[in-house]
This record gives C-alpha cells, structure tokens and sequence, in this order.
C-alpha cells in the first residue's frame, strides 16, 4: 500500500528542513519512495532540495534526481561539482546518466564522465552518440548476455556478477562469438535446466528486436501488442547493442499523450505549468488566433442573415445549440480517428468505404435522436412546428456534416505527415461551426420563404 503525501505532511517535512532536524526529516522520508521525495522536491527551493538530498544515501538520491523535473534539476545540479554529480551517475542506469548529462554543457559533461567508473562512461558516451528519440537514446547498456556455447553454470554465474549493475532481469540475450543477437532464455528454464545443459539446447531463436536507429513511437507500439516487458536493441550488424524496459516505454507513451492532450486544446508547443509567460502565450495564442478568426467569420456570416432574422428573430436562440454540436461531434469523431491512428487499428487496414459507411451510420442515429429530443422540446415551448422542424433538421445534417469533417480531416493530415491531433481542436471546430450556420440559415430560407 503506498504511503499518501498530505499538504500537511509536506508543510510538516519543510518545516522540519527548515529547523534542519535531521531526525525527523529521516523518519518522515522512511515510508516514501524516490519517485515521492522526487515529486515533493520539485516543489521545493534549490537550498531545501540540497539539505534533503545529503541526508540519502547516494543508490536513493541518484534515482530521486532520475525522477525529477528536467528544469529542478538542471538549477539544483549548478551547486555541485563534477566529482561530486559523478558520484550519483555511478548509481544511475546508463540511459538515465545518458539523459542528465545531455542537459549539461558539454564542458561539464567531460568532467563528470572523467569522474565516472570506466565501464560506466563507456556506455554513456555510446548513448550520447544516438538521436534521444530513437531505440539507441532509449536503451540501456545494462543486461546480461549468455554465449550460445555456455552451459546454465556459466549462464548463473553471469547473472550473480551483473547482479549489482542489472537492477531488472527478464530473461538473458543470447549471442554468439561476435556478439550477434541469436534469441533469448527465460530466467525459468536457466533454473530448471540441468548443470551441464548449454544455452544453445534450450534458448529462444523467436525473439523480437529492434534497430538502434527506430522511433520510439514505433517501439512503444511493438511493445504495446506484443506485451514486451523489455525489448533487446541491435545495429545494423545485428550486434547486441543494448535493451530498452518497460518503464521507459512508459515515459515514451505519456509524453505523447500529454503532447497529443495538448494539440487537441489548441496548444501549439510542448509546455509546462512553470514555463516562462512568453513560452505559454506563445504556444497558446496561435490557436485562440484561429479560434478568433472563425468567430469573426462566423459573424460575418450571420450578417448575410440579417434580414431573416429580423423577420423571425426566434431563429437566434438556437445558433449556440446548432454550433455547439457540431463542435462536440467533430471533436468526438476525430478522436476516435485519433485513437485509431495511434494504435494503428483495423480502420488504418481495412476497406475505407465500409469504415465510411459505420461512421455515416452512428451519425444517422445520433442525428435522429437529437434532433426528436430537440423537435420535442421546442413543441413543449409552443414554438412553431415550422421553426421546430427547421432546428431539429439543421441539427440532424449538422450532425453528420460535422461527424464527416471529425473522420476525414485527421486522416487526410496524416497522409500530408502533419500531426492529426492539431485537426481536434479549434480547427474542427471553427470549421464546423460555420458548416452548422450556413446549413441552419439555408434550410430556413427555403422553409419559411425568406
């Protein structure tokens, strides 16, 4: 069961740095994860985070600094000095040392590295060398590879001497003489072998890896269906390069997703809360620009309306409702497209017509019902059966005019290699907006004769 991190605790936990009692701090962090400590030390000033840290022991502090924000970070490590920020790398897995030294200049980044255990920089700067959005930004050198010619003995013994580097082990990667990725065996048939059994009688050939040069988006898919735990990394050689875990993959995927939440709402950049004001506007405005001028057109447009509507002025109380759903549809639609882009669902695969043709028949259905729902409320209201069947038939083709623009717009983006999300915002629904006005105003015109 997890410990709960209380306003109160935290208020109590800088109180107590503040009167620098260690005896206390000590006892408060003991039931904490590093993941915790990281999350309240985000929130903390740079001199309370530097009291905290020296209290820990270093294998503690070093995955408390992998956890924390990238700007907390950079301004707390400014107070240290490259021996002593060594000091937490040689606790730290070698594609998490690989992320923190990329935020450093690069002066600093040789310093510390001529301070790090040999074997360790090696495979740092190996990482160092590789885009960090691909499979080789990812990966970790860490793991253990077994020889196709060893026996389980030898096998167990490898894993004892990794057992300090390697914190998880899901299986071991087997290899030839020239470090040539062959398969992979299970930790549950290296236990229930026999001593003199080799690896090559009992280890997997089907294994699934993945080129050092891939995206991760592309990784985390493969990982996602195939339910990996871990996937082994290769070069072109299809030499052992490294592995990438699970829990990187995690990362991977709510980064996206918090970037696709991000474009859906009209924000153009990647942004956190406590980013610069210029940063935040700059990534905001753009979208309430678009926003803007589709209600200046949208008004514009009812001008060309004006004479109808000061003849049946009745017709204005429902211009919210009429683009109100188109928006809600639109959005609802294109992301469900979305969805099926991420995933590379069977709508990616399938006939585009019969996709088509489900789509145009949910939003018949939805039409239908929200147009009876709006005929019947508008009759309670004793407005005109005539202007009532004018909304009611303005909502049903909205309705579909606008689940057709949520299906057709992210994919025709993603066919041009634009980034679909950025089409579930304001863009759609400016768009549909206008759609739902000049099918409202049309079929008053020929209903009432204007």
């Amino acid at each position: 069961m997890s410990f709960e991190i209380t306003q109160e605790f935290y208020e109590e936990l800088i109180e107590a740095i503040e009167q620098e009692n260690t005896e206390k701090i000590q006892k408060s962090l003991h039931n904490l994860r590093p993941a915790d400590i990281s999350s309240m030390m985000d929130e903390m000033d740079t001199e309370q985070c530097i009291f905290l840290i020296h209290l820990l022991p270093f294998e503690v502090s070093a995955e408390i600094l992998s956890n924390l924000d990238e700007d907390t970070r950079t301004e707390f490590l400014r107070n240290f000095r490259a021996d002593e920020i060594a000091q937490w790398i040689d606790y730290t897995d070698s594609d998490d040392a690989a992320d923190l030294l990329n935020e450093m200049p690069l002066k600093l980044r040789e310093e510390i590295l001529a301070h790090v255990d040999f074997e360790k920089a090696g495979y740092i700067t190996d990482l160092l060398h590789y885009e960090e959005d691909s499979a080789g930004g990812l990966m970790a050198k860490e793991l253990i590879r077994a020889n196709v010619n060893w026996t389980v003995v030898q096998a167990i013994d490898e894993i004892r001497r990794q057992a300090e580097k390697v914190e998880k082990i899901y299986s071991l990667y087997v290899v030839n003489d020239r470090n040539v990725l062959l398969g992979r065996v299970s930790l549950k048939k290296i236990i229930l072998a026999s001593d003199g059994v080799r690896i090559k009688d009992i280890y997997d050939e089907s294994v699934i890896s993945v080129k050092t040069y891939e995206d991760e988006d592309d990784i985390a898919d493969l990982m996602r269906k195939y339910d990996l735990e871990a996937v082994p990394v290769v070069n072109a050689r299809q030499e052992l390069m490294g592995r990438i875990t699970i829990d990187d993959i995690v990362d991977v995927i709510t980064e996206k997703a918090e970037l696709d939440r991000q474009l859906m709402a009209g924000i153009s950049e990647d942004i956190e809360e406590d980013d610069s004001v210029w940063t935040l506007t700059r990534a905001r405005l753009p979208w309430l620009i678009v926003g803007m001028a589709g209600g200046l057109l949208g008004a514009r447009f009812i001008g060309f309306f004006e004479a109808d509507l000061a003849m049946l002025p009745a017709m204005a109380f429902f211009i919210p409702l009429i683009t109100a759903t188109g928006g809600n549809v639109g959005i609802q639609s294109s992301s469900i497209i979305l969805q099926s882009l991420a995933t590379k669902s069977s709508f990616m695969r399938d006939n585009y017509l019969s996709r088509m043709i489900k789509v145009l028949l949910v939003a018949i259905i939805n039409g239908l019902v929200i147009g009876l729902i709006v005929f019947a409320f508008t009759f309670v209201l004793d407005i005109s059966i005539k202007l009532a069947f004018t909304v009611s038939a303005a909502l049903f083709f909205v309705v579909l005019l606008a689940s057709f623009m949520g299906t057709i717009t992210p994919l025709i983006l993603d066919k041009m290699n634009i980034n679909p999300a950025v089409a579930s915002g304001p863009f759609i629904t400016t768009a549909n907006d206008l759609l739902g006005l000049a099918v409202y105003f049309t079929i008053a015109h020929f209903l009432f004769g204007f």
